[in-house]
C-alpha cells in the first residue's frame, strides 16, 4: 500500500473507534469534549501494522531502539520493531516503567541492554501536555541513552510540542487533532 493510502486507512481506523466525542477527564486532569484512545489503534492488528510502517519511515538510520512509557507505548514499540525486522532493520524495543520494579533488578527500563550512548526514539500514542513522553526521555537519558526525538501517533495540540521544543527535543506526530476532527466530521455529518 502506498504511503498516502496507508495514512488515510489509518486515519479511518482512528475515526472508527479511537476518536470519541462526549465529556471526558484526561490523564492530565483536564476536561475535554473529545477523547482519543490510541490503544484502540495500536492494539488493532491492522492498526499496529500501519502505524508501525508509518512511524518507521520517521526513524533515522542512526536509531538503535524505540522506547516508551508503559502502557500506551507497549504495543507501539513492539509493532515498530517487528515492522523494522521484516524490512531487514534491527530496532530494539524498550518499555519504561512508571515506577521502578519493586523486586529483582528494580529496573525502570525493560528490554535488551544497549550500549551507552545508543540513539533511541521515544514513541507515544497520544500527546496532550507531553509529560508522559518526557518522563520516558528522562529515564532513558538517566540510563545513558541519547534520545533523538519523540514520535507520536496523535498530537492533541495542548502544549506537548511546546514542552518538547523548550527541552530541545525534536517532535513529530503522524496526525494532529484538527486533522482527525475534520476527517471524523466528514464521516459523521451532523
Amino acid at each position: 500500500m502506498e504511503q498516502d493510502q496507508l495514512r488515510l486507512t489509518l486515519l479511518d481506523l482512528i475515526c472508527q473507534g479511537a476518536y470519541q466525542e462526549g465529556d471526558f477527564v484526561l490523564t492530565s486532569g483536564q476536561r475535554s469534549p473529545y477523547y482519543i484512545n490510541g490503544k484502540r489503534v495500536t492494539l488493532h492488528p491492522q492498526g499496529a501494522l500501519m502505524m508501525g510502517r508509518l512511524m518507521l519511515d520517521q526513524i533515522g538510520p542512526e536509531v538503535l531502539g524505540v522506547a516508551g512509557l508503559t502502557l500506551g507505548a507497549d504495543p507501539m514499540v513492539s509493532a515498530v520493531s517487528l515492522v523494522a525486522m521484516y524490512g531487514g532493520r534491527q530496532l530494539f524495543p524498550l518499555i519504561i516503567r512508571k515506577e521502578a520494579k519493586g523486586h529483582g533488578t528494580k529496573a525502570y527500563i525493560e528490554g535488551v541492554s544497549l550500549p551507552p550512548g545508543s540513539v533511541i526514539t521515544v514513541l507515544e500514542d497520544v500527546v496532550t501536555t507531553g509529560q508522559s513522553a518526557l518522563k520516558a526521555v528522562e529515564r532513558l537519558r538517566g540510563a545513558g541513552y541519547d534520545v533523538n526525538q519523540i514520535l507520536a501517533l496523535v498530537d492533541r495540540q495542548q502544549g506537548g510540542a511546546e514542552l518538547y521544543a523548550d527541552q530541545g527535543i525534536a517532535f513529530t506526530a503522524l496526525f494532529s487533532l484538527p486533522e482527525i476532527q475534520a476527517h471524523w466530521a466528514s464521516r459523521n455529518p451532523a
